[in-house]
């Protein structure tokens, strides 16, 4: 399935070619409160033909070999950040789309995407996009330990790289405004605009950027290999991870894992742990200390608390970055995504 739009569904069969009709479908009663998102596989019934007023019906959703999930908030305290959300299904990659510089990365919006794959079980991918303004060295560095898989790009960069890591896969983008992250999908599906405005037609109404899109990547050359499929993220807001246990947490960080076995038990890893080993781990150099500032700042987010260690550094940094899109945003008249994740 392609894309939902308030209660109607465009599926496109993974066998077709390019330039199939979409197939507009309904939900069958049969399947209660099951939800149906984007990325899942579906049986259908009725008119399958994809003509203008024709509708299917979906009768069963099939088994789903990867969710990513997102909570709405942090905060497990309130009924809304418990809020557990299904982003899309079957996804086999999550690719991190950020800026080298304006916007410059942000690694915690990294270490969050990072634990949402891990905990999903898909495989990573960092983006890294306006390579002409500055080099990947920093970034790349920081998550050494991970061997962590990477493209750098910029706007005339040739994308034959990025292509080939995406052949044969579903891959899912998100980023935050500003980061090139539409561009690129522009330029990986040069009709991705006329393409929307088709599959977001099955809900007779305007494609408003605010939900997860599916694209089929156009054939490079004449290689018969499956080019793959991107799914675009417009419209979250927001990565909360109160979904993510303390312990699939710390999978997003497998570089800090080892320092955690000599650990006295039952101890949080918090910076309010006496005596945590991670931070003699730190000091013996083993581990970067940025990384241990990051999954503690995560840890007290998703407990709805804050790193009494972290948060004022958090604090300015926000402002600063929230300043600085500010003054983007007046230069150029508007965001770039005004849906995109944050």
């Amino acid at each position: 399935m392609i894309t939902v739009d308030r209660g109607r569904y465009g599926c496109f069969r993974e066998d077709a070619p390019p330039d199939s009709p979409v197939i507009t479908a309904m939900r069958a009663r049969e399947l209660g409160r099951k939800s149906v998102v984007v990325g899942d596989r579906v049986s259908l019934v009725g008119d399958v033909s994809g003509a203008p007023g024709a509708l299917a019906r979906i009768v069963r959703i099939g088994e789903r070999t990867s969710v990513l999930r997102r909570t709405a908030d942090d905060d497990d305290t309130t009924p809304e950040g418990r809020l557990e959300r299904v982003v899309v299904a079957n996804a086999d990659q999550l690719v991190i789309v950020s800026a080298l510089a304006d916007p410059p990365p942000r690694t915690g919006f990294i270490d969050r995407c990072l634990v949402a794959a891990y905990d999903a079980d898909i495989e990573p991918l960092l983006c890294l996009t306006k390579a002409d303004l500055a080099g990947p060295e920093e970034i790349v560095g920081y998550y050494a330990e991970l061997d962590l898989p990477y493209v750098a790009i910029d706007p005339d960069s040739d994308l034959t790289e990025l292509r080939q890591r995406l052949a044969g896969n579903i891959s899912v983008l998100v980023g935050h405004s500003g980061v090139g992250k539409s561009t690129l999908v522009n330029r990986l599906v040069p009709d991705a605009l006329r393409a929307v405005g088709v599959v977001s037609a099955v809900g007779k109404g305007r494609h408003t950027s605010t939900s997860a899109v599916a694209l089929r990547l156009p054939a490079v050359g004449k290689s018969k290999k499956d080019p793959g499929w991107i799914i675009d993220t417009p419209g979250i807001r927001s990565f909360g991870l109160a979904h993510v246990s303390a312990e699939s947490l710390l999978h997003g960080f497998p570089d800090l894992v080892e320092g955690t076995l000599e650990d006295q038990p039952n101890c949080g890893h918090t910076a309010a742990d006496v005596g945590c080993r991670l931070d003699a781990w730190v000091a013996e150099g083993k581990a970067d200390p940025r990384r241990l500032e990051s999954y503690r700042r995560l840890l007290a987010s998703r407990a709805g608390d804050t790193d009494p260690r972290e948060a004022e550094r958090a604090d300015e940094a926000e402002r600063q970055e929230s300043q600085r899109e500010a003054e983007r945003a007046r230069a150029a008249g508007g965001d770039e995504e005004p849906g995109s994740i944050g």
